[in-house]
């Protein structure tokens, strides 16, 4: 059976390991909702959801906090796991490895961002037992302040619209 060509979504010619933040979004395959449930909290306009974490979900959370306790020079700056999906913050400061310990930071040069994700998605499928996302990942790379700032807001903004979505859907059917 022919498979269609994949197009690479990476920027070309930029080297995914250079120092600076990365926003990253990782999907699970045929976008099951096996993460997270996002459930409001009473009926007031300035209710805060609650994400409450699937079983899966909390492997998943367990692994992003075992990376930054794992590399020193790649840290988890923000996330939030969404039922079919996780947003992340990625910070590569390379001149923040501690002296004297091991960095696990991928290599080759240009790679550390793909072997991290790599590296996420397999250690979260081992301890899983079977393949929960999809194929590839979507990234963008963050270039100033302004723009972690909207990113971070979008990330923390993330589980109301979510709800609110949910809301809009069920409004109009």
């Amino acid at each position: 059976m022919n498979h269609p060509e994949r197009k690479d979504i990476r920027l070309k010619n930029y080297d995914y390991s250079r120092n600076g933040r990365y926003f990253i979004t990782v999907c699970t395959a045929d976008k099951n909702y096996c993460l997270s449930e996002i459930k409001g909290v009473g009926d007031g306009v300035l209710d805060v959801p609650n994400v409450i974490l699937t079983d899966i979900g909390k492997i998943v959370n367990d692994q992003i906090n075992e990376i930054n306790f794992v590399y020193h020079d790649i840290k988890i700056e923000k996330f939030v796991i969404m039922p079919d999906h996780v947003h992340m913050i990625v910070f590569i400061c390379h001149e923040n490895a501690s002296a004297g310990g091991t960095s696990r930071t991928p290599s080759p040069t240009n790679s550390a961002i793909p072997s991290l994700i790599s590296a996420f998605k397999r250690f979260t499928n081992k301890k899983t037992g079977f393949s929960i996302w999809q194929r590839s990942y979507y990234d963008r790379i963050i270039r100033s302040e302004k723009e972690y700032t909207e990113i971070c807001r979008y990330i923390d903004n993330n589980p109301i619209n979510w709800l609110n979505n949910i809301f809009d859907q069920n409004t109009w059917r």
